[in-house]
């Protein structure tokens, strides 16, 4: 499966954005999706993902500021981000690894097979 995040820009603190992530190939239905952020000197961090079978988790940091959501028929997967922060600027990416249904929804940037090129969310105070 090859991903494509898109939908970042420039925003200011308390305001939204929309991240959405294009996957190509077959059977994407089948993967575990999730959104990942870097900000400048730090590592890569995972901020929300969700199951092929819909469940989600989200980091702390996110959690009733973000949602995520997958369109299968589309093969999309959307990060709506509200009140954004500051802190909440970096490069987003996401990753897809194929799961079974009864396996749980990885949460590590180290269990992502495939990645996808990163969208900038700049946040101005």
């Amino acid at each position: 499966v090859q991903l494509q995040a898109s939908g970042g820009g420039l925003v200011q603190a308390g305001g939204s954005l929309r991240l959405s992530c294009a996957a190509s190939g077959h059977s994407f239905s089948r993967y575990a999706i999730g959104w990942f952020r870097q900000a400048p000197g730090k590592g890569r961090e995972v901020v929300a993902a969700i199951h092929r079978g819909g469940g989600t988790y989200y980091a702390d940091s996110v959690k009733g500021r973000f949602t995520i959501s997958r369109d299968n028929a589309k093969k999309m997967v959307y990060l709506q981000m509200n009140s954004l922060k500051p802190e909440d600027a970096a490069v987003y990416s996401c990753a897809a690894k194929d799961v079974i249904v009864t396996a749980p929804l990885p949460t590590r940037v180290d269990e992502y097979v495939y990645w996808g090129q990163g969208t900038q969310v700049t946040v101005s105070s």
